[in-house]
């Protein structure tokens, strides 16, 4: 393929190609030519141009196919608008002579139409050059039109589309002749010529004026009859045709003056509706010829044909805008509205046509209003909506007054007003649905009546009106949660009051049915109360329906639709009410077969309707319980469920006799009770009702094949049973599309309704499968069908099998003798149920049974799979495969293929052909490669004959289609077929003409199959694998240009694959602009596939894919649909204007998630576009809240005070790229902000540092930093947050907590002691104040409470003043919520108040955590404010600042924090214990609410628990436990603070009520941490071990845990788990400090103990005291039974955690193990360290003999952790683990129980045996040297050395090793390692036990002055080791000062001289280093002190050595003169009276 990149066509290598590839290679070079010749020079162009064009226009001789036709004419239009253009008009003659040719066989036709694309392409791109030659031209190609076919005629109109295009107005005097022609073929038979002429025309309509004045009329009708028989394609296309020309006539009339200049008739808005209107009704038919059908009443529009008209509508409004139809609102809606009016009967004079014109109305305005219309003009459109209501209201009232209610005229009014009624309210109803919480302004604005006007015609006569009444309540429900109890109130009240009425009674009861159904899209519910009253009034209306039997069916309906309704609640209330309605279950039945023998021969046709209508509903209900309580569906309640069920199916047998004999009356109510009986028994496991299966099959079989079924509405029943991938190739209309929702009738048939609500009443209150759409269930006689054919799948499964075969021949007989339609009914019904049996067979592993079922299933499948329904052929092959599943026998699966083998090649039919060869494909596709190889090979020949049947494309499509599912599913095993199948779709794909889009599309998934199935192996560079891969790619090519969307989607779907596995090799830019092309394009399935494919692109080249994007929409003039505007906010902002437009839930999916992708790699580079964007989507709606706050808030702004200020500033008016978002849109922008938050975070640090960015900032100003945009970052948040949508304020609270978190702590550079959000406080303020007022949801301010705490806690405030005002929101609030669960408002479920006074109080606990914190950081000791208002007054801020503000309340916190943490021990109490629980709730929650209230404990106690820990330390647990328990308006529980409610007299003693407190924290604690649940938080576990710490800081607590041993084990145990669960340093810390704490404990209860004991027996001996401590006598320490070895495990576990080599079961011997000491991170040391403080804390808390046991571990361990982190450090420093293991050595040694009498001996030894260990570290230990840090020996080794028993280390051998260890160290030539020793040896000197110290002095002090001796020829270089001989010298001072009299001249004699030989003259003084320096001061400075002590020797030794004296003399003389020089330069001298004191002591010599 390479040889194909040349500029000319390398003729010589395609001369030697074969014949596919000479396409290929062809298809190549053009593609690479377009490319090259952009590019290329003019110059070079010119050169070869002859050449170029000769070679192009051979080529149009040689047959090229369609694309490459399209490139070949793009190629040369391109090359002549490069290069010269004289010969240009040869080529046009050229084409112009091909297209005359006579010659008519099929295989000149190529060439035929690559003229003419050629000619279009020409004039398209040369334009007016080309104007003289274009009536020739175009009067040629009009000619051979006559005579084209069908693929003529398509290029024919694509190319004058072109022509047209590029001629603009000098095509006019053609005009004409394309109408005409253009005009017979918007009606040809072929749909795809169609479309073209619909192309043709639209580009014609730009200059030709006629088609929208003059012709006007005549042009739409020429559209209606386009519209009839016509497909999706054609309906898009005329539809967008005909609504352009209409729009385009109303534009015209504001330019007057052109149609002054010519005489245009001015067309109206009235008569273009009119027009619209015209097709609507009467459709293409003309008004005569329907005016003499409606006289014979046959006529009925076409479904199509309204369908298309309802597009053009759409259409024709989009086009105008949205601007336009605000304006025109009123109008547009009542002329829509009357399309359904009683004015038109002919729309709606069947039910069946009723319901299709409601559906398309009410597209046409979801469309309109909901599309175009921003959220004001939305609130605006509701009002106008609601006043057509009214209107219609007012109607039906005068009709209904007129007393005479018989008069027919009245009747039909009111019948006619219904449909337009039903329109207004679903439109009204789904408006505010789309609008949410938005809607509030509209709601509360009594002028417009929304409820009042919805709520009146609730009672009107027709039921359709009652039902859409209902659900536009339930949609103002879910959209507005606050309006559903009221509403729900209202209606019962209602009901109740009405009861009397039959409208009334139904009406309501559908009004509550519905509201019930909101209740689960709310989740703050509805007060649990309701469903009493519910309950009761169902009850009530079921008893009296039998009073009024004018009542009694609408009163039966609404008992068992509200009880029905009412299971939709859930478990938690149906519980309370099921045995009542098990109760009316089981009465509705009669009780036995003979019952209902006698009820049958009673009854006459009305109580027979009535009974049946309520057995229906019981019937309904129970299977409402099934579905939605799955809870409660216990064993128990099954057995009660089960007696009435025979019943109910006896009665499905007597129904046929008694139609027969009451006659048609009964006839819907059978067929209902039917259809709800079966639904039923579908839900329940088949065994409750095995009994009854043959029966049932009877039944069902005779529904199936019943006489009377005259529809085949195979369209609902088939697609569940056939795959999702095999509809692909059906009816597009089976594939999701934007017009689904109209589209659907088309579907099912001219004789199916479309599904609608008041088919079934009772779907009122189940969720809609689709979205949030109005349920529309078919009719029953419909839906009966589908219920049998699920139900006979489930029943047939687990019949008996010679019951099974028995079934299946009789429905085959009852198939054979019928005839005709009939026959294709029955046929399709019985297939169904068996493909329903197979698949539940298949699903359930079931067997099929003997093999004489096999045959008659097979006939059955055959017979289907020959049937003309392609639907059915579809549902048969998948059953046929489903068979083999189930048989699953090798043999049987060979014999199935080999049949359909038998059939492809014998059969010639298109049926049969496509039939099986899907058999093939479904085969393959559930049994893997059908295992054979052979089998493969035959297949895939088989298929490969069929694919290229060019005379049907039916058979290439289905052949096609079967070849990508054995392509999928074979896998590997395909690899042999690869090429040659590859080569097959390119040959296809490049002659197939574009006109059979179906063969195009099922070429694009074997592509794809063939592309998954190479998978990464097109990565490799192999010959043959890039000849498939350019093939992949040239095959991708092709598909991207062909016309059809749905082939294009295919396309992106394969370069995605692509992408994926050889990224390298697909052409990023190419691809990236392909999908911004479609970004918007109007098929739903190819915008799908765009996203599908950017979603992945994105995620591994963001910042590419953006670029390119930016640069394609630079450079290209038109391509870009006008709707992405990616040249002015990139792609992402066009991805944020899809989000906002896009409806289709699928979608807004992927667009959310490839933002987010987008955003996490680029958010940071790209910081302020990206904040732009969000701040622009945020703001586009300010305008919109500015407005609403006025009226709705009015009464507020008195009081704002300075924070209004905040809500007015405006940004400037300027065009927002953004127009009108939605609130849904708004609220993802505000989730990007805190998304961009978090990832700055993870970015550079100056993100978070205002110096530091701005310096970066200056340096380079591309530079961009988060910090630089927070006044942004606080604006969006102000915004959102104070909206009028509930989400967004969530949202934009969310915001503003993220921004106060994250920017709390960074200072302010200009104002030092000051942060950078200090200024914002007033937009803080301002954002939360609207959170608190009493109409905020309980949601909403919970989450306000929480950006209060954490603004409060932030210390962003420091001034008290300014603190007040938030803080005096959280004051409100505890206000509020102090009168407990009662006080709060009735609106939601109780629940949710339960919410926001956790809200509240964990706000409070978190301040109050916080103040405490703070002012233990200023170490101030905690004083209660005595007048607490005072102190406050005065106070400015002061750590106690905000403590004194919390105090004020703290007393009424502290009670309810107690009463909250008491509720939450109740709600975690295990379910055994839950009789035990208080019956009314506890103080925050009730106890029908429990559940719900949990999870909000959950999310709130750990605060709470912290915070009241905190206060009863504060306390000390002496604050008044009575004090203020009177204050609460009631007891707070039965089991209350204080009071026992079972003696309710008895007052606990104040210790009782501490140990009550004291075990509540402590029981909540143990319990949380015992059972970590996966989902608690860090807060919770952080908060949970800090309150144990602060409980445990006091001593009171601190003695409980003490004398309660088992409590402490327990407690370490727990926290043991803790450490072992959770990684987290913090917490395994904080555990830590607990476990020191409980140690504590010990210690001091022990002391307490001993010194009672020792006070008690004082006078006593001391020998017979008892042993405390653990370990008593015996020193045993009992596992689970002692302290002491919990806290060892749990040491053990720290450390071993950290240093592995501590564990000898690890290092694999007991002893000291060789290995290299290491430094650990610095969260390790910190724990290490904390476990060895613990573990030196233990001994105190034994016996003696018990530390005895203990001692062994905790010294193996200590010195452990000294060995293996002993590492060198710089400087001689220790690190942070040695420096605790030494010090827990010191806390051992130094132990009292070392030198108690009866431990003594024993700890001598141990500790002697571990100073030997310590000893050993030094030895190499198998010949290995390890790098252990000498001074951390040396300094443990001086720990024994000096500790309190000085036997340890007396002993000789052990004395001995030491000194030589100290003797070796000073060998060392480190210096810090010598001074070091120095040092530790100076401690030891100065010992005052002479047994240690005078064997140290003897070894080592000659040893020393030795060393020091050496000074005088080594001098100092450094500070270093200037400071080694000043620690010598101390030494030697040291030891003159201890050594005996008689011995202490020669010391001194010793140290003199050496002092001296330090000393400097006056001569190199001045010379000296500093060091030298330091180093004469120093020694002067000895002399000077060790001269007067000891003068005698000074004096003798001065006069035995003159040169010492001399030398002395020198220094001192030297000294004074370096003095004196410094005086006169520094006036304070460092030394001041330095040199006079040494002139005093010199004296003495």
């Amino acid at each position: 393929m390479e040889l194909a990149h040349t500029l000319l066509l390398n003729e010589e290598a395609y001369s030697q190609l074969g014949e596919v590839q000479k396409a290929e290679f062809i298809f190549e070079w053009l593609r690479y030519l377009e490319k090259l010749l952009i590019t290329t020079s003019r110059r070079d162009v010119k050169e070869k141009q002859k050449s170029l064009v000769e070679q192009l226009l051979s080529l149009l001789n040689s047959s090229p196919g369609p694309p490459t036709r399209k490139l070949l004419a793009k190629n040369l239009a391109i090359l002549y608008s490069i290069g010269d253009t004289f010969s240009v008009y040869e080529t046009i003659d050229k084409c112009n002579d091909l297209i005359r040719s006579k010659d008519d066989s099929p295989s000149y036709l190529p060439t035929k139409l690559a003229a003419v694309v050629c000619l279009g392409s020409l004039y398209k791109k040369l334009g007016r050059i080309l104007g003289n030659t274009c009536t020739d031209t175009v009067g040629n190609i009009l000619k051979a039109m006559k005579i084209a076919e069908s693929q003529g005629r398509y290029e024919i109109m694509l190319s004058l589309q072109n022509i047209l295009n590029g001629l603009g107005a000098a095509a006019t005097p053609c005009h004409r002749d394309i109408y005409k022609a253009a005009r017979s073929c918007l009606t040809d038979r072929s749909m795809a010529v169609r479309c073209a002429a619909a192309k043709c025309l639209l580009e014609l309509q730009n200059e030709a004026i006629f088609m929208w004045s003059t012709d006007l009329d005549s042009f739409a009708t020429l559209c209606f009859k386009s519209f009839e028989g016509s497909n999706y394609d054609v309906r898009i296309s005329v539809s967008k045709l005909l609504g352009t020309v209409l729009a385009k006539a109303i534009i015209f009339k504001h330019s007057e003056t052109a149609a002054s200049r010519q005489n245009i008739r001015k067309v109206s808005l009235e008569e273009v509706l009119e027009l619209l209107g015209t097709g609507f009704l009467r459709g293409s038919s003309g008004f005569l010829r329907a005016s003499g059908d409606m006289l014979k009443g046959t006529s009925s529009v076409s479904r199509d044909v309204r369908v298309g008209v309802t597009q053009a509508y759409v259409v024709f409004v989009s086009t105008l805008g949205g601007a336009w139809l605000e304006r025109n609102f009123a109008a547009f809606l009542s002329h829509i509205l009357s399309l359904v009016s009683h004015s038109h009967p002919k729309a709606t004079q069947s039910q069946i046509d009723a319901v299709c014109c409601r559906r398309c109305v009410s597209f046409i305005l979801q469309t309109a209003v909901g599309g175009l219309l921003g959220e004001k003009a939305q609130i605006a459109a509701a009002k106008d909506i609601c006043q057509d209501i009214w209107k219609l209201k007012k109607v039906v009232d005068a009709v209904m007054t007129d007393g005479n209610l018989e008069t027919r005229l009245g009747f039909t009014d009111v019948a006619a007003s219904q449909h337009m009624l039903v329109c207004a309210l679903q439109e009204l109803g789904n408006l505010i649905y789309s609008l949410g919480t938005t809607a509030a302004p509209l709601l509360q604005d009594s002028s417009a009546g929304i409820l009042d006007s919805v709520i009146s015609v609730i009672i009107h006569p027709s039921v359709s009106v009652r039902l859409a009444a209902a659900w536009c309540l339930r949609c103002i429900a879910v959209a507005l949660p606050s309006y559903l109890t009221p509403l729900l109130d209202r209606c019962l009240e209602r009901l109740t009051v009405l009861k009397s009425s039959p409208e009334a009674v139904t009406g309501f009861s559908f009004a509550v049915a519905a509201l019930l159904g909101a209740v689960k899209h709310c989740p703050l519910g509805i007060p649990h109360g309701k469903g009493k009253i519910i309950m009761t009034l169902a009850e009530d209306l079921l008893c009296s329906a039998a009073q009024n039997s004018r009542l009694s069916a609408q009163r039966t309906q609404a008992g068992w639709l509200l009880i029905a309704a009412l299971m939709t609640l859930g478990p938690a209330v149906v519980s309370h009410h099921l045995a009542r309605v098990l109760l009316l279950w089981k009465c509705v039945f009669p009780v036995s077969p003979k019952d209902l023998e006698t009820e049958k021969s009673r009854g006459d046709s009305f109580t027979w309707q009535i009974t049946l209508e309520g057995r229906a509903g019981a019937l309904c209900a129970i299977k409402s319980f099934v579905s939605h309580c799955g809870d409660l569906f216990t064993e128990e309640v099954i057995q009660r469920l089960l007696p009435p069920l025979p019943c109910a199916v006896d009665l499905l047998t007597q129904l046929s006799s008694i139609l027969k004999t009451y006659g048609s009356p009964l006839k819907t109510p059978s067929v209902v009770y039917r259809q709800r009986l079966y639904e039923l028994l579908i839900l329940l496991p088949p065994e409750t009702y095995e009994g009854n299966f043959c029966t049932i099959l009877k039944e069902l079989a005779a529904d199936l094949t019943a006489p009377d079924i005259q529809v085949a509405a195979s369209t609902f029943l088939l697609p569940p049973l056939c795959h999702q991938d095999d509809l692909l190739i059906l009816s597009p209309l089976l594939q999701e599309t934007d017009h689904r929702f109209i589209e659907e009738q088309l579907l099912l048939g001219n004789g199916v309704a479309c599904g609608s609500l008041e088919y079934d009443p009772y779907s009122i209150y189940e969720k809609d499968v689709e979205g949030n759409s109005v349920p529309k269930p078919l009719p029953p006689t419909l839906l009966v069908i589908s219920s049998a054919v699920k139900l006979f799948g489930v029943v047939c499964a687990h019949v008996g099998e010679a019951q099974r075969l028995h079934i299946l021949e009789q429905l085959l007989d009852s198939i054979k003798h019928t005839k005709g339609a009939r026959q294709q009914v029955v046929q399709l019904h019985v297939v169904a149920s068996f493909s329903s049996f197979l698949k539940y067979l298949a699903g359930s592993k079931g067997s099929l049974g003997p093999e004489e079922m096999r045959r008659p299933v097979l006939t059955l499948m055959m017979g289907a799979l020959e049937s003309p329904n392609p639907l059915l052929r579809c549902a048969a092959a998948e059953a046929w495969a489903r068979l083999a599943q189930v048989v699953d026998d090798g043999a049987f699966t060979a014999g199935l293929a080999q049949i359909s083998f038998d059939k492809l090649k014998s059969a010639r039919d298109m049926v049969t052909r496509t039939g099986y060869s899907l058999a093939l494909g479904s085969l393959h596709r559930y049994l893997g490669g059908i295992s054979s190889s052979q089998h493969l090979n035959s297949c895939v020949g088989m298929l490969y004959t069929l694919s290229q049947d060019n005379t049907s494309p039916d058979v290439q499509t289905w052949a096609l289609h079967s070849l990508s599912l054995i392509i999928d599913s074979a896998g590997p095993l395909y690899y042999v077929h690869v090429e040659p199948t590859l080569s097959l779709i390119i040959m296809l794909l490049l002659n197939v003409p574009p006109t059979h889009a179906e063969v195009h599309q099922s070429l694009g998934r074997c592509l794809n199959a063939l592309i998954t199935t190479l998978g990464p192996e097109l990565q490799g560079n192999g010959n043959s694998i890039s000849t498939l891969r350019t093939s992949c790619l040239l095959g991708c090519a092709v598909m991207q240009d062909n016309p059809d969307c749905l082939v294009q989607a295919q396309a992106i779907s394969c370069l995605q694959q692509l992408h994926m596995f050889a990224p390298r090799h697909v052409n990023l830019s190419s691809l990236v602009s392909c999908l911004c092309v479609n970004l918007c394009s109007p098929y739903l399935l190819l915008r799908r596939a765009v996203l599908a494919c950017l979603r992945q692109l994105v995620q591994r080249e963001a910042a590419e894919v953006s670029e390119h994007a930016v640069m394609l929409a630079k450079d290209n003039r038109q391509e870009l649909t006008p709707d992405a505007n990616i040249r002015k906010v990139g792609l992402e902002g066009a991805l944020l204007t899809l989000l906002d437009k896009e409806t289709d839930q699928r979608l807004c999916r992927d667009i959310r998630e490839t933002l987010n992708h987008i955003l996490t790699y680029m958010a940071v580079e790209k910081l302020s576009f990206w904040l732009k964007l969000c701040k622009d989507v945020l703001a586009a709606s300010a305008d919109f809240t500015s407005v609403t706050c006025v009226d709705t808030m009015q009464e507020e702004e008195g009081n704002k005070g300075d924070d209004a200020s905040v809500l007015t500033t405006r940004n400037d008016e300027k065009s927002h790229p953004f127009t009108n978002p939605r609130w849904a849109t708004r609220v993802f922008a505000a989730e990007c902000v805190c998304r961009i938050i978090n990832q700055c975070e993870n970015a550079d640090r100056a993100h978070f540092d205002i110096a530091l960015a701005q310096e970066m900032k200056k340096r380079d100003s591309r530079n961009d930093f988060l910090v630089l945009h927070l006044a942004d970052l606080i604006r969006m948040a102000f915004m959102a947050a104070t909206d009028h949508s509930d989400q967004l304020r969530l949202s934009g609270l969310e915001t503003l907590l993220v921004v106060i978190r994250r920017f709390a702590t960074i200072p302010e550079p200009e104002f030092p002691g000051h942060v950078i959000l200090e200024q914002y406080q007033a937009n803080v303020g301002a954002a939360l104040r609207p959170a608190f007022t009493s109409e905020t949801p309980p949601d909403v301010t919970a989450k306000a409470c929480q950006v209060c705490s954490a603004w409060i806690t932030s210390g962003v405030v420091s001034d008290l003043n300014d603190l007040r005002r938030v803080h005096q929101l959280l004051v409100s609030s505890l206000t509020k919520i102090q009168a407990g669960k009662e006080a709060l408002s009735h609106l939601y479920n109780e629940s949710a108040s339960t919410m926001e006074i956790l809200a509240v109080l964990k706000a409070w606990a978190e301040v109050y955590i916080i103040a405490v914190e703070r002012q233990k950081n200023h170490n101030q000791p905690l004083k209660t404010a005595t007048c607490p208002e005072d102190s406050v007054r005065n106070a400015s801020y002061s750590p106690d600042g905000l403590l004194d503000l919390v105090n004020i309340d703290l007393g009424t916190l502290s009670r309810l924090w107690l009463a909250a943490l008491q509720d939450f021990a109740l709600l975690t109490l295990p379910s055994e214990f839950a009789s035990q629980l208080p019956v009314e709730g506890g103080a925050f929650y009730t106890a029908e609410t429990s559940e719900n209230a949990k999870l909000h404990y959950y999310n709130s106690w750990a605060l709470i628990l912290h915070a009241t820990a905190l206060w009863l330390t504060g306390t000390d647990f002496t604050a008044d436990p009575h004090e203020g328990a009177s204050h609460l308006s009631r007891p707070v529980t039965p089991t209350s603070m204080c009071q026992d409610s079972s003696s309710g007299a008895t007052v606990k003693s104040p210790e009782d009520v501490y140990t009550d407190r004291f075990h509540l924290i402590l029981g909540i604690s143990v319990e949380f941490l015992c059972s970590l649940r996966s989902d608690a938080t860090m807060e919770s576990l952080t908060a949970c071990l800090h309150a144990l710490q602060a409980l445990l800081d006091v001593p009171w607590p601190r003695s409980k845990i003490g004398s309660d041993q088992d409590l402490g084990i327990e407690l370490l145990n727990v926290l043991h788990r803790v450490i072992l669960t959770r990684e987290s340093p913090s917490i395994q810390l904080a555990s830590l400090e607990v476990v020191r704490q409980i140690i504590c404990a010990a210690q001091e209860h022990v002391k307490e103990k001993r010194r009672s004991a020792e006070v008690d027996d004082g006078a006593a001996e001391k020998e017979t005291l008892p042993e405390f401590g653990e370990g008593k006598d015996t020193g045993g320490l009992v596992p689970g039974k002692s302290l002491v070895f919990a806290t060892l495990e749990l040491c053990v576990c720290i450390l071993v955690r950290q240093l592995p080599e501590l564990n000898p079961k690890l290092t694999g011997s007991p002893g000291v193990k060789a290995t290299k000491p290491h430094m650990l991170s610095e969260d390790g040391s910190r724990l290490v360290s904390a476990a060895l403080v613990i573990l030196s804390e233990l001994p105190a808390v034994c016996s003696p003999e018990g530390s005895i046991s203990i001692l062994p571990t905790i010294l193996y361990l200590t010195i452990g952790v000294l060995r293996e982190t002993a590492v060198k450090l710089p400087g001689g420093q220790l690190s942070s683990t040695v420096a605790a293991s030494l010090q827990a050595l010191k806390g051992i040694v130094s132990s009292p129980m070392a030198r108690a009498e009866k431990s003594h001996t024993a700890w001598t030894d141990l500790l002697r045996s571990a100073l030997t260990t310590i000893l050993d570290c030094w030895d190499p230990v198998d010949g290995t040297h390890q790098e252990l840090d000498e001074i951390s020996l040396l300094t443990a080794m001086a720990v024994f050395i000096l500790s309190p028993s000085p036997e340890v280390t007396t002993i000789s051998c052990l004395q001995k090793r030491c000194i030589e260890k100290f003797k070796a160290t000073l060998e060392i030539k480190d210096p810090m390692v010598q001074i070091k020793t120095y040092q530790l040896l100076l401690s030891i000197f100065q010992y005052p036990n002479p047994a240690v110290s005078y064997p140290y002095i003897y070894s080592l002090a000659s040893y020393i002055v030795e060393k020091l001796q050496e000074v005088d020829n080594r001098k100092p270089k450094d500070t270093t080791e200037l400071q080694l001989f000043q620690e010598g010298i101390k030494v030697l001072e040291a030891l003159v000062a201890v050594a005996e009299e008689q011995h202490r001249s020669q010391l001194v004699a010793c140290l003199l001289p050496i002092l001296i030989s330090f000393l400097l003259d006056e001569n190199t003084l001045g010379s000296a280093t500093s060091t030298m320096r330091n180093l004469h001061d120093f020694a002067l400075q000895n002399l000077m002190k060790i001269g007067p002590q000891y003068s005698s020797v000074f004096k003798s030794l001065m006069a035995s050595s003159p040169a010492l004296k001399a030398r002395l003399e020198a220094a001192i003389k030297g000294n004074q003169e370096s003095v004196k020089v410094k005086i006169p330069t520094s006036k304070h001298s460092k030394h001041p009276g330095k040199s006079s004191s040494i002139q005093l002591k010199t004296s003495f010599l």
